[in-house]
């Protein structure tokens, strides 16, 4: 499903693909840090930039692995992928243009690549 923010999307197959195939990309998680308890990748294949951060010191919240290369390649995830797209547009109009949304998010990675990152319990 196409998000809301018109941000370009990829799935986590093809994310996955990337990271078997040894491809060179920077994947950003935007959650919060109470998130990463109920739901992770291992800690050194992401880095947080959690979007209470971005939203309260904006482009100060950007980490230095993004900072140094605008052309990097760059997949951002959240939950469930509005997060995800939200930051990706902002990053885009910033002058990262390649970075994309994680389409589902870590919920799709949990349900389609790997069910041991967890997935968040059902209110």
């Amino acid at each position: 499903m196409p998000n809301p923010y018109g941000a370009p999307e990829i799935s986590v197959k093809e994310v996955h693909a990337k990271q078997e195939g040894g491809e060179a990309f920077i994947l950003v998680d935007v959650r919060e840090p109470n998130e990463l308890e109920l739901a992770s990748l291992p800690e050194e294949a992401f880095i947080s930039m959690p979007l209470s951060d971005l939203r309260e010191r904006r482009l100060e919240a950007v980490p230095d692995a993004l900072n140094e290369n605008k052309d990097a390649d760059v997949v951002v995830f959240c939950h469930k992928g509005l997060r995800s797209a939200q930051v990706t547009v902002f990053l885009r109009q910033q002058g990262w243009n390649n970075a994309v949304s994680m389409a589902g998010g870590i919920d799709s990675w949990a349900e389609e690549i790997d069910e041991t990152v967890g997935r968040y319990k059902s209110m």
